[in-house]
């Protein structure tokens, strides 16, 4: 296995409202940026994750290589998926021996439309979505099968929110909101602050192998263990308030003994799951950035995920970080990235 590293994020001011911006101009300036960061002009793999729901329009990750930058001609692939998945692609062809360098991007602007109802076209097509249940129910229903089973109660839910938003004002990519308040249910047991905010917005990863990321940067954050799992196609055959996927994709990816951790969780009882399942005790600092609960540039958000660890390492904060990106109704698929100031962890 070759030694691939994070060697520049970058990401978006998020906002909370369409500015008029298009994806392509949303992400042209992330684009740049990376570029001059890493002093790199073009790359051996490009590789973009988007959703065509969001933007209205087939095709739309074609436009947005207007950002990038086609011609001449590059080695490009899209997933329909969080850009995490991006990122994933862009590590096995590193492995391939073939390129030394990637560029992953994701974005998205949620402001366009209704999230939850715009997700419900992921789903199973025969079964559940037919029945028109949106995304923000089905949480719902994890959220109420994870407080039944656990013991937790609303305010361990609130706490989550707290805390998050409470990081994501130290964050000046984040929305800055307030602390939760006297918010009404949206579908209970969720109330407005244990729900991500509408954001639009964009984020930019290189990876790099070996002597290059060496080159590249002065602190690269080596993945030293990347896996992703996904659970039961339908939700109702599964536990809802556990994460057996994230479990495995845990241990296949060497979670243990990380000491911050960036967690995937739209919803306040996400965090909780995911916790239990990644073995994450109360020495592991979570979501510092503020988490998807205080920006949630639906696909972008796994990625930046990954940067904000990726970040964590190259600044000397932590010498092991653990990034989580999940994908689905009631975190369906779940991938997991550990990053390490050495190669081998």
């Amino acid at each position: 296995m070759r030694d691939i590293a994070v060697v520049a994020f970058v990401q978006s001011r998020h906002t909370g409202e369409d500015t008029g911006s298009s994806e392509t101009e949303l992400l042209a300036p992330v684009i740049t940026e990376i570029k001059e960061r890493t002093g790199q002009k073009r790359f051996g793999f490009t590789c973009s994750g988007s959703n065509d729901y969001l933007v209205g329009a087939p095709f739309s990750f074609v436009s947005a290589l207007d950002a990038v930058g086609a011609w001449p001609p590059i080695s490009e692939s899209h997933v329909e998926m969080d850009a995490a998945w991006a990122l994933y692609e862009a590590w096995v062809k590193l492995q391939h021996g073939e390129i030394d360098t990637a560029l992953v991007y994701g974005f998205g602007k949620t402001s366009q439309g209704d999230i939850a109802e715009i997700a419900t076209q992921g789903y199973d097509p025969y079964y559940l979505a037919p029945l028109g249940v949106d995304g923000t129910s089905m949480a719902a229903l994890q959220a109420r099968a994870y407080l039944d089973r656990s013991g937790a109660k609303e305010d361990d839910l609130r706490a989550v929110a707290a805390r998050s938003r409470a990081a994501g004002r130290d964050n000046p990519f984040a929305l800055h909101l307030p602390d939760p308040e006297g918010d009404d249910y949206e579908v209970a047991p969720l109330k407005a602050h244990d729900i991500a905010p509408v954001t639009d917005g964009a984020a930019a990863i290189v990876l790099a192998a070996g002597d290059k990321a060496r080159e590249l940067c002065e602190r690269p954050a080596w993945i030293t263990g990347i896996d992703h799992r996904a659970e039961a196609h339908s939700p109702g055959v599964r536990d809802l308030s556990r994460s057996a996927a994230a479990r495995l994709a845990g241990e296949r990816a060497g979670a243990a003994g990380v000491q911050v951790a960036e967690l995937h969780a739209r919803f306040s009882h996400e965090e909780l799951i995911l916790r239990e399942a990644l073995g994450l005790g109360d020495e592991v600092t979570v979501n510092p950035s503020g988490g998807p609960l205080s920006a949630d540039p639906v696909m972008a958000t796994g990625l930046i995920r990954i940067g904000e660890a990726a970040a964590r390492i190259s600044d000397g904060t932590a010498d092991r970080a653990l990034a989580h990106a999940t994908s689905g109704p009631c975190l369906q698929q779940n991938l997991v990235c550990v990053l390490s100031g050495a190669t081998h962890g």
